[in-house]
């Protein structure tokens, strides 16, 4: 796909290119398997001699057109799906990770991915240290390790909303000779590439804005190409040193800027297969088709509603870095300067239990699992999405007793604000 297209335009048109007499809409190949004509052929597939589809645990057309929109529209080189967006964050680090090593991580991330990363992984030999977004460049470093791999931020942290200053974790990751990996599940591509701004991996739960209708579960990894592997070989042998379950391929020699995508699809997916099924891409690619209308209605109607909330009498605190008073508001302007996201989150002052009135109040936004699609939603993260932490993991997550987190869908504004009114009434 042309790089001088428009992201409105490769949301409808990358990814999958008909030939002469095929289907226009992508077609879901919902097959296991594949065939061939001699062993030959299926021996060199094997042998990462050739490239080709042999058996959907590694690659499926469908899956791979669909990453190769998520790629152009991140301007990586490649991209690989996976069953969920924590999928594919376990994927990206893990893909470089192994017992031994450490990873530093912004703290604000979401609870699923602190999970994995602070509880999970340690029992794979892997650390992490968690570290304050907002803390200075000097403090963050003093997280790192000899044996640290990778630094992982969130563009906007959910639930805490915290806005990354991506150009300072770019730097710092580079000073110590680690990838930047960034989580733009919320931002989407069309408003904010990090790529652009120093970071050199990308990671999406697709199950939020990119399906936007709650659909499928799914994830998404994107490489920009731009990390030196072989700079730092001793560091990342797994893409730099031979690969005896592949005969000794040596991935950055062989597959050069696609070695690190073309690792988590060979070996990652061989051997754990988390894979998406070919109908849950299909209906990923639909919902990519409208991303640039619904995030631009999204931001325009959480826009409405946080000032709405932000002047209540019962609100003691909105987060939302498209007002002017948040204090991640000039770091939105730099970085999304067409808008951050549809979720608020936002504090009642009569904490946790004015936030449970409110909630079983409201009468069209629903209280469930989940952001990002077309519905209002609502959610209580310390008795959710967060649950399992401890009250000072709580404070360092940015996530209050009484947060509230609220996803605004692209209904009409003045019926979302009506229903967050009346709600309001009762407590």
């Amino acid at each position: 796909m042309s790089n001088q297209y428009k992201i409105e335009t490769k949301c409808i048109q990358s990814g999958w290119k008909p030939k002469k007499g095929e289907p226009r809409v992508l077609p879901i190949y919902q097959s296991t398997t594949f065939k061939y004509d001699t062993t030959d052929e299926m021996g060199k597939l094997f042998d990462l001699e050739e490239e080709g589809y042999f058996y959907t645990r590694l690659q499926n057309p469908t899956n791979d057109a669909v990453a190769a929109k998520i790629a152009d529209l991140e301007g990586g080189v490649a991209a690989v799906l996976t069953s969920s967006g924590q999928a594919a964050n376990f994927y990206a680090v893990f893909n470089i990770c192994e017992a031994g090593d450490h990873i530093v991580c912004a703290s604000t991330v979401y609870g699923g991915t602190f999970n994995l990363f602070g509880v999970t992984m340690k029992k794979l030999g892997i650390d992490c240290t968690f570290v304050d977004a907002d803390a200075s460049e000097e403090e963050i470093a003093r997280a790192f390790r000899p044996n640290t791999k990778v630094l992982f931020a969130e563009t906007i942290a959910n639930p805490a909303l915290v806005v990354l200053d991506i150009e300072k974790f770019a730097k710092i990751a580079h000073e110590h000779g680690v990838p930047l990996i960034v989580d733009n599940t919320f931002a989407t591509p069309v408003n904010c590439r990090p790529f652009e701004w120093g970071a050199d991996i990308v990671t999406h739960s697709t199950t939020k804005y990119m399906d936007g209708h709650a659909m499928q579960v799914g994830g998404a990894i994107v490489d920009s190409g731009n990390f030196d592997w072989e700079a730092y070989g001793d560091k990342y042998h797994g893409l730099t040193l031979p690969d005896e379950s592949y005969h000794g391929v040596v991935y950055t020699k062989k597959f050069g800027k696609k070695a690190y995508i073309t690792k988590a699809t060979v070996q990652l997916m061989r051997d754990l297969g988390s894979i998406p099924a070919p109908m849950n891409c299909f209906l990923l690619n639909v919902g990519l088709e409208t991303l640039p209308l619904r995030v631009a209605r999204h931001c325009s109607n959480a826009q409405k509603v946080a000032e709405f909330l932000n002047a209540h009498e019962k609100v003691s605190h909105v987060n939302y870095a498209g007002l002017p008073t948040d204090k991640y508001h000039e770091l939105a302007k730099k970085y999304m300067p067409n808008g951050t996201c549809g979720v608020i989150s936002f504090e009642l002052k009569g904490g946790r239990e004015a936030a449970v009135k409110f909630m079983d109040g409201l009468k069209m936004a629903a209280i469930v699992t989940h952001v990002a699609d077309a519905r209002t939603s609502v959610l209580h993260p310390a008795s959710h999405t967060h649950r399992q932490m401890n009250d000072q993991q709580l404070a360092e997550a940015g996530v209050s007793p009484g947060m509230i987190r609220l996803s605004i869908g692209i209904e009409h504004p003045d019926d979302i604000i009506e229903d967050l009114s009346q709600a309001l009434d009762l407590v």
